[in-house]
């Protein structure tokens, strides 16, 4: 194995010795040698992609513990009683089980082909040939080439590096980004001291470099950690929802199921079909197309949602992204055009000015992190040669200093030029340069300095400063070298708001949006904007003020800011968590390097395909496109994939629990089982068709206008309305059976069977929209399925197929009494509809 001879501490191995041992060079590897390194390290992931493979798929239709169950004591019937029924029920179940698989199999292989479109890659030597591979396929001794924004893909040693700084703050907690260099270190050395390693799941900051991957997957540190903990992903507020209606029902079920099979051992009937009746009920009850249903709904979601130029990368966000209450943004290249106009270049006094612009071109032209539009705006400026200066060093821009320093010779003397916010570059100052060169006390200038600042940013431009220091013959600088620097003047910069945005806003606004800017310019820069855009109020909350609010505080406080200014990076994953403490579903839209931690925290993270790595990686949701109108589609689409998720849900908790209620009702008084168990498990099956159509329903417009989220004590009420109010249809349908047609059990069984299926399959068109039914279109698939298994309801008791279940051919006078009850069943449903969304709450 190429790794055995490498040490676990490789830290202490020289470059050429790494390379030696990991059988690589500094052409990396070749194709042919990453193909059979695929074979021996597997994929470079934390853990293995196992759920998209279609016998574990296939497996989930039938882990549900009652199915297992009812498997079981089919099985055993089958040896010790009925033959016959235990197949047939088998059958159903491998049935009912394939048409999920089918549609969820489907789903999965759609998503997989959507998500190929976003997926993080990382720049890999092969064979002397730079090419681009999804890190899932990076492998020991790969050459890695770097730059600013790159997700570090795996534990590598250093090669070679020019102002390589990376963030480690997910491993080491340190704030500050940590100077990689080629090199060894000593044995035992710890983590934060290792600067010829970098690792996985941190990613650099500025510079660029090439290193060796030496630990992949579990075997990285970062993989180690996980391991230990056993990280998942925190629970959102869609999952959360779904895992409390599961409980609700399998509450309902498991009473109904040990109340029925205790009543009918009571009545001596029959052990085995008593326990599989009550098992056949509890599977008519338990919501097992809940997952193919949310699996498939989701997947056409996104694949909707990519025709928008919106890639999901988490399929649950898509109904997060309906529910959303909140978006959080940033203005840069979201509300404005993202493209940097150079303004002007501006002396203490306020005139133009060629040294200011000559100082801002230079530190542009020399710095190496990560390319952002105001450096791509200075290099294009008109300015005079620059082949005179010669860079020596670099201090990279960071979120905390928010300042940028470069050390360049010129003429024999070294000069440190500094640019950044306007109070982060007076911070170092101790003097400013007046308009005829001569040095000014800081303190003397800074009236004058604050009234400039102050008067652009009311007419909505950004304003850096730019700051110099003669640094001798210095040939190196570190953080400290910010000291006692003399203020050159001001950069003044314009990024006017995106043509339309107004108009998204104002549509954000109509969706039940609110929207949050969070942004690191300052207040003035920031309420121009919010006025131009037409944000209708503009309450501002700076960086320093969030810094003395409380937590509580800020939790209470949150949802009434519109602008957070002047907000550094931890404070963004601040506001999100305060926004969640207060109630709200919150999106979170960045593509920055120090937007990760908020991406992470919010309950949807948004991004776009140009973002850095480590913003991209970190999204649920990537947007082709940077555009608030690309995200007011986006909401649309996923509060319909969240409604027609909810069309499922009523149904459950209304035709099925009511027909369930029913014959847990009737086997009590009866002297018979009111159905056996391999018909109320086809009744399942055949009622599970046009529910599979649900994903593909039209939706009601005014079901967009607002957010909508779970609601378990509203679906409890539709429940305990629902449900009794089939069984009241249901018994009358006894009555006409046994009073009017003193039907035999044959008959009995069939009349209820036909009547539960067509009355189930025709309520949904009820259930499924709060308008009178007949106002609302229903989806084509819905309207074909419903009429199919309606006529094949009605027609299988005429059939040979019938016979095998148990049925007999009906009296046509009772199919005129049952469409006279399902006719009324439909009127009533439609009547307390109306009466129940009138006196109930409706969902949140």
């Amino acid at each position: 194995m190429p790794q055995d001879n490498l040490p676990d501490e490789f830290w202490t191995a020289k470059a050429e010795d790494a390379l030696r041992a990991l059988g690589s060079n500094p052409d990396g590897l070749t194709p042919e040698d990453a193909s059979r390194r695929r074979d021996v390290f597997g994929p470079n992931a934390l853990k293995r992609k196992t759920s998209t493979a279609s016998l574990t798929i296939l497996w989930g239709q039938f882990k549900s513990p009652i199915i297992l169950i009812l498997l079981f004591a089919a099985a055993m019937s089958y040896f010790l009683h009925d033959r016959v029924d235990a197949l047939i029920i088998f059958v159903i179940i491998g049935a009912s089980g394939l048409l999920g698989f089918w549609q969820e199999r489907g789903s999965t292989r759609a998503m997989e082909k959507l998500l190929a479109i976003v997926q993080v890659k990382a720049a890999v030597l092969r064979g002397g040939w730079t090419l681009d591979v999804p890190v899932e396929e990076i492998f020991p001794g790969d050459i890695v080439i770097l730059k600013a924004g790159d997700i570090i893909p795996a534990d590598c040693l250093v090669l070679d590096s020019k102002d390589l700084y990376a963030n480690e703050a997910s491993l080491t907690g340190e704030t500050y980004p940590v100077e990689k260099t080629k090199g060894t270190r000593p044995a035992g050395a710890p983590l934060a001291e290792r600067l010829n390693v970098l690792y996985m799941g941190t990613h650099v900051v500025s510079g660029s470099g090439q290193a060796v991957v030496v630990r992949t997957g579990r075997k990285t540190e970062f993989g180690k950690v996980s391991e230990r903990l056993k990280v998942r992903p925190p629970e959102n507020e869609f999952e959360r929802g779904v895992r409390r209606f599961g409980y609700l029902l399998m509450e309902v079920t498991l009473v109904m199921l040990l109340a029925i099979f205790a009543a009918n051992v009571f009545l001596r009937r029959p052990f085995f079909d008593s326990f599989l009746f009550s098992l056949a009920l509890a599977v008519g009850l338990t919501p097992q197309l809940l997952p193919a249903i949310i699996s498939v709904s989701l997947a056409r979601g996104a694949k909707n949602m990519a025709r928008q130029k919106v890639i999901v990368k988490r399929l649950v966000s898509i109904e997060n992204f309906g529910s959303m209450g909140m978006l959080c943004t940033d203005k840069t290249g979201t509300l404005t055009e993202g493209v940097v106009h150079i303004h002007s270049a501006l002396d203490i006094d306020g005139r133009p000015s060629d040294k200011v612009m000559l100082l801002a071109a230079i530190n542009a032209r020399f710095e190496t992190g990560f390319r952002n539009p105001i450096d791509e705006a200075l290099r294009g400026q008109p300015v005079r040669d620059l082949a005179a200066y010669r860079k020596l060093d670099e201090v990279p821009y960071d979120f905390v200093r928010k300042r940028l320093s470069i050390l360049v010779s010129h003429e024999g003397r070294s000069v440190m030029i500094t640019k950044g916010a306007l109070t982060n570059v007076l911070e170092v100052c101790s003097g400013a340069e007046s308009a005829d060169g001569r040095r000014l006390e800081l303190a003397q200038a800074q009236a004058k300095i604050t009234e400039q600042y102050e008067s652009l940013g009311r007419r909505g431009y950004r304003v850096l400063g730019v700051a110099w220091r003669d640094m001798g013959n210095a040939t190196q600088i570190a953080i400290d070298a910010e000291r006692d620097m003399e203020l050159g003047g001001l950069l003044v910069l314009h990024d006017p708001p995106k043509e339309g945005v107004g108009e998204v806003v104002a549509e954000l606004r109509k969706l039940g949006v609110g929207l949050k800017v969070i942004t690191g310019d300052n207040a003035l820069v920031a309420a121009d904007l919010a006025g131009r855009i037409g944000m209708t109020s503009t309450r501002i909350v700076t960086g320093p003020e969030l810094n003395r609010m409380s937590d509580e505080a800020l939790t209470r406080s949150a949802a009434a800011v519109d602008i957070f200014a002047g907000i550094e990076p931890n404070q963004k994953e601040r506001i999100i968590i305060a926004l969640k403490k207060a109630g709200h579903v919150v999106g979170f839209m960045g593509d920055g390097i120090n937007d990760a931690a908020a991406l992470h925290a919010a309950d949807v993270g948004i991004s776009v395909d140009s973002a850095v790595d480590v913003a991209k990686e970190a999204a649920d949701i990537v947007l082709l496109e940077k555009g608030l109108d690309v995200l007011a589609a986006g909401v649309r689409e996923g509060r319909r994939t969240f409604a027609n998720t909810l069309k499922y849900v009523f149904m459950a908790a209304s035709a099925n629990f009511g027909n369930m209620f029913s014959m847990a009702g009737a086997s009590l008084f009866l002297p018979f089982l009111p159905m056996l168990p391999k018909q109320i498990l086809l009744t399942n099956l055949l009622t599970d068709f046009p529910e599979m159509t649900i994903s593909a329903d039209n939706v009601d417009p005014e079901t967009l206008e607002r957010p909508r989220r779970w609601d378990i004590r509203f679906i409890r009420k539709f429940m305990m309305v629902f449900g009794p109010l089939s069984s009241v249809l249901d018994y009358l349908t006894f009555g006409v059976l046994l009073l009017v047609l003193r039907a035999p059990e044959a008959i009995f069984r069939t009349g209820w069977f036909v009547e539960s299926v067509v009355s189930a399959a025709l309520v949904v068109l009820v259930v499924r929209t709060r308008r009178p039914f007949f106002k609302s279109r229903p989806g084509r698939y819905l309207v074909m399925t419903t009429l199919i298994i309606v006529g094949a309801a009605v027609g299988l008791p005429f059939t040979p197929a019938g016979r095998i279940f148990g049925f007999a051919p009906l009296p046509f006078r009772f199919l005129g009494w049952m469409t006279g009850i399902v006719a009324l069943y439909i009127v009533l449903a439609e009547v307390t509809k109306r009466i129940f969304y009138r006196k109930v709450t409706i969902l949140r």
